[in-house]
């Protein structure tokens, strides 16, 4: 029989740590930006230090449910989510932003559904494969493997028209390496990739900023001045970071020469200031992370909790490494966040909710 034990504190200790890491950087790469916006240095510091604290309490609350419950209502859980991301298009609620319908506003608070669909999908498809698996349709095209790509193609494609493709690649992949860690045939997901394929360079080649990202990636000094211009900015950060850093708050860059500094490529600024042992230290609290996350997966007492467990571990592991390989251009130009370190309060409080699933899985054992 399962019993209870305590949580992985190493877990919830990684995910303090990224989280007091990040407000130190948000407010060492914003304070000059802040001040010349709002006329205040700690604007975006007091906004992600509320966030911190709802974030906080969200995982609190998320530990101490038995997340076995959140198998009963995952679809539920679906429907809402598909809701939320319709709402985006609202008049009334939607709100955009630099040219993106991702938001809801309710006046006093706004909020990014994409974000909360992660994990939204993520418990969905806990649940209905651990389902499929007890039922012997898992390996099913049709009673297995169709229900499962139809649920991700809905979110995908309302997550991909906000447009928000970066969000949308992520949760894809999240949710194809679930269904083959739960045992789906490995010949479904081939085909569907190979479909997917054509679909997902159109995409990209018929939109001009984002034909633009992935030429910048090629050559950024071929248009250094406009599409490269970000990318050659974070590369300067990178150098001038050395082994230990130019100093916590005496970096250059983040006056007015990266942009947005604070948020998709504050690891840039996290290199330029500590340099080589700061860029190692959130590198090592993200892999112990990990670690931690994929024991409690294999180590969980049901199918659907070493899902879940795996399924957020996958996110959090999957979108830290793309947002690094970004600033260090090894991938093109996301506009992805990275985890618990980012300015971002709809991001923050989702990963703070899944380290707290995460941890209340590793308090069962077999």
């Amino acid at each position: 029989m399962p019993v209870k034990r305590h949580p992985d504190y190493i877990i919830i200790g990684c995910a303090g740590a990224l989280v007091l890491f990040g407000l130190v950087m948000i407010f060492s790469s914003s304070a000059v930006l802040a001040g010349e916006r709002f006329n205040d240095t700690y604007y975006f510091l007091k906004r992600q230090a509320i966030w911190s604290v709802i974030g906080v309490v969200v995982m609190i609350v998320t530990m101490r449910i038995d997340y076995r419950i959140l198998s009963r209502y995952s679809a539920l859980i679906y429907w809402v989510t598909v809701a939320f991301l319709i709402l985006v298009f609202s008049n009334s609620l939607g709100r955009e932003i630099n040219g993106a319908q991702r938001w809801i506003s309710l006046g006093f608070v706004s909020f990014q559904p994409s974000e909360f669909a992660k994990l939204g999908l993520i418990i969905f498809f806990a649940s209905l494969l651990a389902k499929k698996e007890h039922e012997g349709k898992l390996t099913d095209f049709k009673l297995g493997f169709l229900p499962l790509i139809g649920s991700l193609a809905l979110v995908f494609s309302l997550i991909q028209v906000q447009p928000d493709l970066g969000t949308a690649v992520i949760i894809g992949l999240v949710s194809m390496i679930m269904f083959l860690v739960a045992g789906v045939r490995f010949t479904h997901l081939l085909c569907t990739v190979l479909i997917a394929m054509p679909i997902l360079v159109t995409a990209v080649y018929n939109v001009g900023y984002r034909r633009k990202r992935i030429l910048s990636f090629l050559d950024p000094w071929e248009d250094a001045a406009n599409s490269g211009y970000q990318i050659i900015q974070s590369f300067v950060a990178l150098s001038r970071g050395g082994y230990f850093g130019e100093g916590l708050g005496a970096g250059h860059q983040k006056l007015f020469f990266l942009p947005e500094p604070h948020t998709d490529f504050i690891f840039s600024i996290v290199a330029e200031e500590l340099g080589l042992a700061g860029g190692t230290l959130i590198l090592f609290l993200f892999a112990m992370l990990t670690i931690r996350g994929v024991r409690a997966g294999l180590k969980a007492p049901d199918r659907f909790g070493s899902l879940l467990a795996l399924g957020i571990t996958f996110c959090i592991a999957l979108q830290a490494a793309v947002n690094i390989s970004v600033t260090m251009g090894v991938v093109p130009t996301k506009g992805l966040p990275l985890p618990f370190i980012s300015l971002g309060g709809s991001a923050l409080v989702m990963w703070m909710a899944s380290v707290g699933l995460l941890a209340n899985v590793s308090e069962h054992s077999a």
